[in-house]
């Protein structure tokens, strides 16, 4: 299970991301989080820290704590780089938990050496499980991971949550990733693992992730329900 610190701190920051709490809003007392959440000051102060180092909220002494003065350029920013963090972390509020279809060890093929930049051959963990949101299934994943950028890698972490161990098991730092979306048919056993009708369609999210040191970490396709999906971008123009 992830720390409840952390679990806090990403229900604050939706609620930033999501302007539920808006530039310059004052955000609810410590004491009040204590209540609301059922932790310690201390778990609520260690959350609260958490948001400030990655920029969205300031304390003022004396005055409280209060959603940093974000443009809304930057929290659309964000808001589109937290897609990434995993369905965990978006859903602190719910049960979120995995059925794993397949988890094993194998040598990468050509097309997984690629978009991992490794060796062919080199040892990945070939994951194949189905995650569900309060009872109800959300989406399939098919990942592909170095073994030697996550080490030990276990059921209970699957069942769990992938990103947490990497993150707090490992000390390992999320930073960004490459995602192409696609629409299609639902197969056979989409349809079955995602209760769907045969007619359905479902999203594809083909994704390659990496580490702040650069290094491509996680090359995955999520076949999502297509009544459970969506995805914020932001388009420029030079």
């Amino acid at each position: 299970m992830a720390q409840k610190y952390r679990t806090i701190a990403s229900a604050i920051r939706n609620r930033i991301l999501t302007r539920d709490f808006e530039a310059n809003e004052q955000l609810p007392f410590e004491r009040d989080l204590c209540t609301d959440y059922g932790v310690s000051k201390m778990t609520v102060k260690k959350a609260l820290d958490m948001l400030v180092s990655e920029g969205l909220i300031v304390k003022r002494r004396g005055a409280g704590t209060y959603v940093k003065d974000l443009a809304g350029e930057e929290i659309d920013r964000l808001a589109v780089s937290t897609q990434f963090r995993g369905t965990s972390a978006l859903n602190p509020d719910k049960v979120v938990r995995s059925k794993i279809l397949d988890f094993k060890v194998i040598e990468s093929p050509e097309i997984i050496s690629k978009k991992l930049n490794i060796p062919e051959g080199s040892f990945v963990y070939d994951i194949h499980r189905v995650r569900y949101i309060d009872g109800n299934p959300h989406v399939i994943e098919k990942m592909y991971m170095p073994i030697e950028l996550i080490p030990y890698l276990k059921n209970s972490h699957i069942e769990s949550s992938l990103y947490a161990y990497i993150e707090n098991g490992l000390g390992l730092k999320i930073q960004s990733a490459h995602r192409r979306i696609s629409v299609r048919t639902a197969s056979a056993l989409e349809s079955e693992y995602l209760a769907l009708k045969g007619t359905d369609p479902v999203a594809i999210a083909e994704q390659i992730a990496y580490f702040d040191t650069g290094q491509a970490f996680e090359y995955s396709l999520s076949t999502h329900r297509y009544d459970e999906f969506s995805v914020a971008m932001i388009l420029t123009r030079e």
